[in-house]
């Protein structure tokens, strides 16, 4: 991953992109998931990493929401996925 945090937003991009029964159509669905690594996914939801499969898009577009800042914009290609996130105005 590589996150960079310029004064007027941040942006993150993830290799890899979307995988088995997401799509670049169906990516940030709310409760549709799939994890490369079941069993990485697994031992991370029960350390207590994760609440919920498939809620992080969800819950990180109201927390920017309540912020007052911009929805995150997303850019979902086969090879990677990206994000930019707009500070409050």
């Amino acid at each position: 991953m590589r996150i960079t945090w310029f004064s007027d937003r941040v942006e993150i991009t993830s290799p890899g992109g979307p995988y088995g029964a997401v799509t670049v159509e169906s990516f940030g669905s709310e409760g549709l998931t799939d994890y490369r690594n079941p069993t990485l996914g697994e031992a991370a939801k029960a350390l207590g990493f994760i609440q919920r499969f498939g809620s992080g898009i969800p819950r990180a577009r109201a927390a920017l929401s309540g912020n007052g800042n911009p929805p995150p914009e997303f850019r979902v290609e086969p090879t990677y996925v990206h994000v930019l996130i707009r500070t409050a105005q």
